[in-house]
């Protein structure tokens, strides 16, 4: 079970790595080797939120740049696992919007912790209908790339009716997926967590979880409360070490 230690000046936070999410987990573990992260700051800090970090360009970074866009020069293939979820203290990696980014991707090197908050029940039923249709909407997105080419052929030759029949075919075929594969149900346990301990609920299924925070909960909840400018930078810099715990 591989472990990372993020250091900060507020503070230690011990990370398992999941190994239901090998290419994340071996990742992380190679660029913490490298020192990739060493320097870098949490760069993005959102209250009730989360903690975001891992940006290259963060290093040295003067006061008031505007930070996140820094990359590690490749992305990962998304780890969906429906029993890993955005509870308080999941380790997920950021990504480029759907919009350009439909097969949701993650960054080569960002990542961000969770914060979150606490739900009611009413509120999670609310939320789970919400999941439930970003979910379908997410594969319905993916499956219209693939058949693109055809799209635009049948918008060149104004085929409305085989638009139509496309819609319909990917529509069925989108269903199917989502009963099949279970995307967009949240388990008992994902409700139970969410109205108890806390998360981001509304992240499930959109980006991917691979690791949870171990000890080291306060940090995060101290960090989550920094002060911050217009772009969510923190006004004093929080850099990490990280450090693979064999």
């Amino acid at each position: 079970m591989a472990k990372v230690k993020i250091s900060t000046p507020l503070g230690d936070i011990t990370v398992r790595l999941y190994d239901q999410t090998p290419a994340h987990r071996d990742n992380f573990l190679k660029l913490a080797r490298e020192g990739f992260y060493d320097g870098t700051l949490f760069h993005r800090v959102i209250k009730d939120f989360m903690i975001q970090g891992g940006d290259p360009q963060s290093k040295g970074a003067p006061a008031g740049k505007a930070l996140g866009s820094g990359d590690a020069g490749y992305t990962l293939p998304a780890e969906f696992n429906p029993t890993l979820f955005h509870k308080r203290g999941a380790l997920s990696a950021a990504r480029l919007g759907d919009e350009v980014n439909p097969e949701r991707r993650s960054s080569g090197c960002q990542f961000y912790i969770v914060w979150g908050k606490t739900y009611s029940q009413g509120e999670m039923g609310q939320m789970a209908r919400q999941m439930e249709m970003q979910a379908q909407q997410g594969v319905f997105n993916s499956l219209v790339q693939q058949h693109r080419d055809e799209v635009m052929q049948l918008r060149r030759n104004r085929d409305r009716e085989g638009l139509m029949a496309l819609q319909d075919k990917l529509v069925a075929q989108t269903q199917e997926i989502c009963r099949k594969e279970g995307l967009g149900k949240m388990s008992q346990e994902q409700k139970d967590i969410y109205t108890t301990v806390g998360g981001t609920p509304f992240l499930d299924g959109q980006y991917t979880v691979f690791g949870e925070v171990e000890s080291g909960l306060n940090v995060v909840e101290d960090i989550q409360q920094a002060a911050t400018d217009g772009r969510d930078r923190p006004l004093s810099d929080i850099p990490m070490t990280v450090t693979v715990l064999d």
